[in-house]
């Protein structure tokens, strides 16, 4: 057997547990140890926000333009999070209407948001709203991107809004007054820094500063993690082709793809095809064992922008030590996944792995404790409130679930606001704790448009020097509609 043979052969068998065993979290904690006192630098701010993912960076860009003095701390290289990482599209910037004859179609988030799609065009970086073709009872819309030139656009618009950023950065403590948060400690090359601000905005997705900060939290760990990867070198239309042959194409989407629009962006089929499709058992029962799915979107020709791998951890993913496990056996998941696409699937006989996360993806770690818990009554239902800050209609659990009549609910202002905490925001995957529910406030266009809700919020209160429940929502409401937010009520 020649060396490279072996070497594969050694990895398809697992046999890289030593590997594991080194961040097992086996070895006992042994005593402590008190931190010295140091002198920080301070730097001082209006906003801080923490976190450039997918709220984020739209909350940045919004608490900027607002006027206020504005710091985003990322922990990698670039902005982004499960945007340019996660996921499989960007759910949804329109209401189900599909799924309800005679419903209206209504783009029900706008704003920063869709300006960072209009930009995505100039670009070539993204297929537009495509209207899906089938099952359009999970979403009436595909809208892809490229990953890179998403890191590429909202960087650049974080920088045009004045934004200090600070990216390879980590957020590794709080200081306080009261009920107040003073301060946030930051870990970099430079050292340790206190940045100091008014009013703060957690969109960690993991809720680091609010726990930091001493807010109450729960961890469900109700939810898979993943880390989703591009194939290169595949022939889209090829598989395509084999796919509805073997009555597996449960979704597909046409649009622009390299400049070119009426091209298939979003295909695959949920479940590996269900009860019908004609796949080998060989290659189902091997998706379901490695957490596999076979929906992708692609804005390239010959390129499968993201093929999710799924694994469900024993505990939280804020677990360093687990997670630390959890990587590497995703990423051996990831190649035998790739393995069971040459050997199974038409156009893909020489894919191979052009991209992957830097680390696993969320979709909940911690869930922060607000004034305003979103129950799946609010969700399903389609309930407004006074003091709404944006409007959705999508959810990731249809048609099992979904909005009433294909309308939209309303996130309401108060749900981002941390209990206990006077001037702390927290947007994205971070709130909601009912299962059902999370399943719709967690995507990536409602936590775009929290994202626009919590900066602007956190600017007025920050330029207004009061608290986040001191700030009228007639303020709020109208400087969102201002900057194009839809509301519905």
């Amino acid at each position: 057997m020649d060396r490279r043979k072996f070497s594969r052969n050694m990895l398809m068998a697992g046999l890289t547990v030593p590997a594991i065993n080194l961040a097992s979290g086996t070895e006992v904690i042994k005593g402590f140890r008190e931190e010295e006192n140091n002198k920080l630098p301070v730097r001082e701010f209006d906003v801080i926000i923490a976190g450039a993912g997918t709220a984020g960076v739209v909350a940045a860009v919004a608490s900027a333009r607002q006027g206020a003095k504005t710091a985003i701390i990322e922990t990698k290289g670039y902005p982004g999070g499960t945007v340019v990482e996660g996921g499989t599209a960007l759910h949804s910037f329109f209401n189900l209407w599909k799924a309800f004859p005679g419903v209206q179609k209504r783009q029900v988030v706008n704003g920063i948001p869709q300006e960072i799609i209009d930009r995505l065009l100039i670009f070539g970086g993204t297929s537009g709203h495509a209207e899906m073709l089938t099952n359009y009872d999970y979403d009436s819309v595909c809208t892809s991107i490229d990953t890179e030139l998403y890191k590429l656009v909202v960087f650049e618009m974080l920088s045009e809004a004045g934004v200090s950023i600070f990216v390879n950065s980590l957020v590794a403590g709080t200081t306080r007054k009261g009920s107040a948060l003073e301060g946030v400690i930051v870990q970099s090359r430079m050292g340790r820094e206190l940045f100091k601000a008014r009013c703060f905005i957690d969109s960690t997705g993991y809720g680091d500063l609010s726990a930091y900060a001493g807010a109450d939290f729960i961890e469900l760990n109700d939810h898979p993690v993943c880390n989703s990867m591009g194939l290169g070198n595949v022939d889209i239309e090829k598989l395509s082709e084999f796919l509805k042959s073997h009555n597996a194409l449960g979704q597909l989407a046409l649009g622009i793809r390299d400049g070119k629009e009426g091209q298939i962006i979003r295909m695959g089929s949920e479940g590996t095809g269900g009860r019908d499709a004609l796949f080998p058992p060989e290659f189902v029962e091997g998706m379901r064992k490695l957490g596999s799915g076979l929906i992708t979107t692609t804005v390239h020709d010959n390129y499968m922008m993201f093929i999710k791998i799924n694994y469900k951890l024993a505990i939280s993913p804020t677990n360093r030590d687990e997670v630390a496990k959890a990587e590497l056996v995703i990423r051996q998941n990831q190649y035998k996944t790739l393995e069971l696409f040459r050997k199974y699937l038409p156009g893909c006989e020489k894919a191979f792995i052009a991209r992957t996360s830097p680390s696993l993806n969320i979709r909940r770690g911690r869930t922060i404790t607000c004034d305003y818990d979103i129950t799946s009554s609010d969700v399903l239902e389609g309930r407004h409130f006074e003091d709404d800050i944006m409007a959705y209609g999508f959810h990731d659990s249809a048609p099992r679930l979904k909005v009433k009549n294909g309308g939209t609910y309303g996130i309401p202002y108060k749900a981002l606001r941390v209990k206990g905490i006077d001037n702390l925001l927290a947007a994205g995957m971070l709130i909601t704790s009912n299962h059902d529910a999370h399943m719709s406030t967690r995507n990536t266009v409602s936590c775009m448009g929290q994202g626009q809700g919590a900066g602007t919020a956190a600017a007025l209160c920050a330029l207004k020097n009061c608290g986040t429940r001191d700030l009228p929502y007639s303020e709020l409401r109208k400087k969102l509609e201002k900057d194009g937010v839809y509301f519905e009520s």
